[in-house]
């Protein structure tokens, strides 16, 4: 339309274009790969190309973030399952060793009745028949 007049001055004084709003992220991203946009619409392919590409680099940065994130939580979880697991595994133990010392004890005590009852039953046996002779 206006082949003498700068591109930049037709965005500045056309007001149907829109200004390019770009966040903190996307400012830092875009300086720091050394690459300025202007801040009125509409872009270049090649500036288009840019800010997707940028924008792209900023969700994959969330979005590993994000993973992240959920991978911690998970370990954390799982390290708290583990410890819960092993102090209940600790407890079992002290419970199987109580009661393998009590059942050593009683199959004693039960040898020692046995041994009482054929000691007995041998001197009723005798006795028995001494008295029935």
């Amino acid at each position: 339309q206006h082949p003498q007049v700068p591109s930049s001055l037709l965005r500045q004084s056309q007001g149907q274009f829109q200004e390019l709003v770009l966040t903190e992220g996307e400012r830092k991203l875009l300086a720091k790969e050394g690459v300025a946009l202007p801040t009125q619409l509409p872009l270049t392919q090649y500036e288009e190309r840019v800010l997707k590409k940028i924008r792209r680099k900023i969700r994959n940065k969330q979005s590993a973030q994000e993973s992240r994130k959920k991978k911690k939580e998970y370990i954390d979880g799982l390290e708290s399952r583990m410890s819960a697991c092993t102090a209940q595994n600790q407890e079992l133990q002290r419970k199987v060793l109580h009661l393998e010392k009590q059942n050593s004890s009683l199959l004693e005590q039960l040898k020692k009745l046995q041994a009482l009852v054929v000691q007995s039953s041998n001197k009723a046996a005798q006795t028995g028949t001494c008295i029935a002779v």
